[in-house]
């Protein structure tokens, strides 16, 4: 059986590791099916590809595009992408600006509540100065003792309600979809049991996905809990969804579970690779 890891990070967006890097570990592991899928950012995937040739893994292209939607922030990962398609990579310059002057708040009220020099901090951990996130500011506040680990971070800080929260707008849904399938990839909702949308509103998030020319859901990833794998492998059959699997990994210590760990999909599933020449 393939073991498909197809979602990922790198330091190019907020990972720890180079993409090469990614990829070894990967390997190590028992992928076969590998995608590098950084934050609206695509200057991974030609480390990323020749590494996973060199190692005998199946290379699939990838990003994860942020979106606002709902007065929230979903992540649309898209799948078997073309990285030259100049569609794609306008609009993922576009969603990447504005980073800097929402990471220069955030340190601005960090330091209001007695945490200076929290955006210097941050950028010790960032690989691209176009992608400082809140993934980086929670690496600064974790070294400086202020939390003890990524889940405590988030909740005390830079969250809704709590200091450091600096909210931005990001791609519309229709727009990450649409640049997706222009770059003839698969638009894929990641994570979906990360949201904190009413079972109405969530409803209608699959609807407009699905209008829009979205085709699959993560059912198996590594930001659910086991009881959301069947929860979600639930909603994939219901609404008719190709399934997928990944990781979510960002770095060693600190993801839930390593690359190519996770179980595999409900057997009557039908996987997003499956009509992949694999």
């Amino acid at each position: 059986m393939l073991n498909v890891d197809l979602h990922c990070h790198s330091n190019v967006s907020d990972g720890l590791l180079a993409p090469a890097e990614v990829a070894r570990l990967a390997k190590a592991n028992g992928v076969n099916v590998w995608a590098l899928t950084d934050h609206d950012e695509l200057g991974g995937i030609p480390e990323a590809r020749e590494a996973a040739r060199d190692l005998g893994m199946h290379y699939v292209t990838g990003v994860e595009i942020s979106v606002t939607w709902g007065g929230q922030t979903v992540h649309i990962v898209g799948l078997r992408i073309d990285e030259n398609n100049e569609q794609l990579k306008q609009g993922l310059a576009a969603t990447r600006s504005g980073r800097e002057r929402r990471a220069r708040e955030i340190g601005d009220q960090l330091s209001a509540v007695g945490i200076p020099g929290a955006y210097e901090g941050a950028l010790k951990f960032v690989g691209n100065p176009d992608l400082i996130s809140r993934t980086h500011f929670a690496r600064f506040l974790i070294e400086r003792g202020s939390c003890g680990s990524i889940s405590e971070v988030f909740t005390k800080y830079l969250v809704e309600g709590k200091p450091g929260y600096v909210p931005h707008r990001w791609a519309t849904l229709k727009e990450a979809v649409s640049w997706i399938r222009g770059a003839g990839g698969v638009a894929v909702i990641a994570h979906p049991g990360r949201y904190k949308f009413s079972e109405t509103l969530f409803d209608e998030l699959l609807l407009q996905f699905k209008e829009s020319g979205g085709a699959g859901i993560e059912v198996i990833t590594g930001s659910h809990t086991v009881d959301q794998y069947a929860e979600y492998a639930g909603v994939a059959r219901r609404n008719g969804m190709l399934a997928s699997r990944g990781s979510d990994f960002h770095g060693p210590g600190e993801s839930r579970v390593e690359l190519g760990t996770l179980p595999s999909l409900p057997r009557d599933l039908v996987p997003v690779w499956h009509d992949w020449a694999l």
